[in-house]
């Protein structure tokens, strides 16, 4: 079944509703492909191994959740840019790209499906007077050590996590936003948490984690951010019709 890519581009804009973000590159279509759409390759960035391997196999769409245009960077089709672009020109494949409206969305956003891993009750958000704002807190069914948090984490992401505190501590108080969030630990320890979750870790982080008291885990940028765009394009398959395969780059980060 194939489906026009201006009815996949409207339904994808209905669901995740960009225009409501603030966001640091542009959302949804970034590069137009063929009108028709049978198969969509949904896969986290638009690096030169995942465009390449979706052509290879057979993909009308893209769709990602770190695309190629980023503010602040130079806006001329050189070097990588220029070969990425041109590779998804040459095949006639459209790139999709959505971040933080994938990252906040409550159903298959990226911090929904690690809440869904990791069996979190959402209790709200990191930032109450940000409704489109990304993060949340919630707590366990019940208290666990933070090595069996760490174990669940490895498990279900297939990394070993960094981890700053002591592994034998008991937490059920937890705060988590996916990808380079190491920042928020401030809101997370605002919000009572015992454990903050994320995917990146700064420098600075261990300090802050070491003398506010909370437990601080760095479970990687890309694996944490795996599961929304997956999810997305899972729901594409099943709402449209469409063919959908997930590629995984491996990214250690």
């Amino acid at each position: 079944m194939t489906v026009p890519l201006k009815d996949m581009v409207a339904t994808l804009e209905q669901w995740l509703r960009p225009a409501l973000f603030a966001d640091y590159c542009p959302n949804g279509l970034q590069v137009e492909g063929t009108a028709s759409v049978g198969k969509v390759v949904s896969g986290v960035t638009a690096c030169q191994a995942l465009l390449d391997a979706a052509i290879d196999s057979g993909a009308d769409a893209i769709l990602v959740h770190h695309g190629v245009f980023w503010k602040g960077d130079s806006p001329v089709l050189t070097g990588m840019l220029k070969r990425r672009i041109a590779a998804l020109l040459r095949a006639d494949v459209s790139l999709l790209a959505y971040h933080l409206p994938l990252d906040a969305h409550p159903e298959f956003g990226n911090n929904a499906m690690l809440a869904r891993l990791l069996d979190i009750t959402e209790e709200g958000l990191l930032d109450p007077t940000d409704p489109q704002g990304v993060g949340n807190y919630g707590h366990f069914s019940k208290p666990l050590s933070l090595a069996e948090l760490l174990q669940r984490l490895e498990q279900q992401l297939g990394q070993v996590p960094l981890h700053i505190g002591d592994p034998k501590a008991q937490v059920q108080r937890v705060a988590w936003c996916t990808g380079g969030a190491q920042s928020y630990i401030d809101q997370a320890v605002a919000a009572g948490a015992e454990v903050f979750i994320t995917g990146e870790v700064s420098e600075q982080t261990v300090h802050i984690a070491r003398e506010e008291g909370i437990h601080f885990i760095a479970a990687g940028h890309h694996a944490t951010e795996r599961g929304g765009v997956r999810a997305l394009g899972e729901k594409l398959q099943v709402e449209l019709g469409l063919n959908h395969e997930f590629i995984d780059i491996p990214n250690p980060v």
